[in-house]
């Protein structure tokens, strides 16, 4: 069985957040999500989420795509986490191209960069919730 890992916050879940996890699914057999928490969030990341953990991790697992949803506590996990889990594939959007390359020369992972849906991002969606006045 081919395991694939893949990391992030995962708020405000939107189809370009349904795009990468089918992607990533497609590159193995079973699908590993690690879920920031809100406290990596707000203390490590200076994020601020709309829905808990708890709530995020529920609708992840929801998703026919994702197999396993675990908590993202900090930045150093992604090591261990692909030992853990025996992922073959850690998967990031192609925002963090390099940044993880050290992951794949530490463990026996392949590193892969996927394409972010360009037209969608939380980011986008809060601020266009911001501006808009009812």
């Amino acid at each position: 069985m081919k395991r694939v890992i893949t990391y992030g916050t995962f708020d405000l879940l939107h189809y370009g957040h349904i795009n990468l996890l089918r992607r990533a699914k497609e590159l193995g057999d079973y699908l590993i999500v690690a879920l920031s928490t809100d406290e990596f969030n707000e203390h490590e990341k200076g994020k601020k989420t709309y829905f808990s953990f708890e709530q995020r991790k529920q609708l992840l697992e929801a998703i026919r795509y994702v197999d396993l949803v675990i908590p993202e506590e900090n930045w150093d996990q992604k090591v261990d986490d692909v030992n853990l889990y025996q992922a073959d594939v850690f998967v990031m959007g192609d925002d963090w191209i390099g940044k993880f390359d050290d992951v794949g020369e530490k463990t026996d992972a392949e590193v892969v960069y996927l394409r972010r849906t360009p037209e969608i991002s939380t980011t986008q969606i809060k601020k266009s919730l911001n501006e808009k006045k009812y």
